[in-house]
């Protein structure tokens, strides 16, 4: 046989009985999103040792005879060339999935003092109301990029609120894809009422989404997903109390940490069939994360009010009570899936 025939030969055994490795990830590169998890520093590479001098001493005499014996249909049973040399059982590649430590409160808001840190776990919450030349109190530590106010200012509001809460675990610890299922669930907010002179009042009498900004039909909200998308968008109408028919955008992403759930008006809000805001000029933006002590809402909402309007009618106490609506919902679908889980 001729030196390129040895060759090939020589290059099929190298391939049939060199092993498969993978390296894992090392560990300070840091959490890459999704799709760049399994991504391999070092692509798979052979086991040269097995091809060294002292595994084959007489390399091309044994090849002669063996590829000989193969051309006349002869198979020895110590012959690397019988049946079951063509079957072969490769390692399994084993992926390494980066883990990353959870945080806590502490950690994404180092500056609130015991009492806030308190408030914060309760049921009620922390509040803080502000003006467009003020600064928010519960902001959170800036080297995490948690920067809801920027967006929020984006919209030139007149008017501040941010929130804070922390919904305790109860029956196990919750994770992104329970958030998401959580903020899915858009029939649930008319269920959700607050105390206002002692009785349950019950801010939005209707809660729907609809097929899109500009088919306002109702559908029905979704079953639970299995699995997290980038980004979403969805279209709602709440029917309010006082102010009829909201009609909001709202748009969901997700982050390594977090999802980010932001609620926009994209039609006029009226009171009394009087414009009192423009389109775009009303935003609520929720992060939600799952820290150590429970589910982490942090909340800030931003709405322009002309100053004519402003000083005749004071839409801070009702937006509370909207921000508390929506921390409500959102707990209460929390505890929807820990009941889900526990079946």
């Amino acid at each position: 046989m001729g030196l390129a025939g040895k060759t090939a030969c020589l290059l099929f055994l190298f391939f049939l009985a060199s092993p498969l490795y993978t390296e894992p990830l090392p560990d300070d590169d840091g959490l890459l999103f999704f799709e760049e998890f399994f991504i391999f520093e070092e692509t798979f590479s052979f086991d040269e040792s097995l091809l060294s001098e002292e595994t084959f001493p007489d390399e091309e005499l044994f090849f002669d005879e063996e590829i000989s014996s193969a051309e006349d249909g002869v198979f020895d049973e110590n012959s690397v060339f019988d049946e079951g040399a063509f079957f072969f059982e490769a390692p399994p590649l084993i992926f390494e999935v980066p883990v990353f430590e959870i945080r806590s409160l502490d950690a994404i808001f180092p500056n609130l003092s015991p009492y806030q840190r308190t408030m914060a776990m309760s049921n009620i919450g922390l509040r803080h109301s502000f003006g467009r030349d003020e600064f928010p109190e519960f902001a959170p530590n800036p080297d995490l990029g948690i920067n809801l106010l920027s967006s929020v200012m984006s919209k030139n509001p007149s008017h501040l609120i941010e929130a804070l809460a922390v919904v305790p675990y109860n029956q196990r610890e919750l994770d992104l894809l329970d958030i998401y299922n959580a903020l899915g669930r858009i029939e649930k907010i008319k269920d959700q009422s607050v105390l206002l002179n002692g009785r349950d009042f019950y801010v939005f009498t209707e809660s729907t989404r609809i097929a899109s900004a500009i088919n306002r039909r109702a559908v029905s909200d979704p079953s639970p997903s299995a699995m997290l998308p980038f980004s979403e968008t969805m279209y709602l109408r709440l029917k309010e109390v006082t102010l009829g028919n909201l009609f909001i955008r709202g748009d969901i992403s997700i982050s390594i940490y977090g999802i980010t759930y932001s609620m926009t008006n994209f039609t006029d809000v009226r009171y009394f069939l009087v414009p009192i805001m423009r389109a775009e000029r009303y935003i609520t933006i929720i992060y939600l994360e799952p820290v150590r002590e429970g589910i982490l809402i942090y909340s800030m909402s931003g709405f322009y009010l002309p100053g004519f309007i402003a000083d005749r009618v004071n839409l801070t106490p009702n937006i509370n009570r909207r921000i508390q609506i929506f921390i409500n919902w959102i707990t209460d679908g929390l505890r929807i899936q820990e009941n889900a889980a526990a079946l």
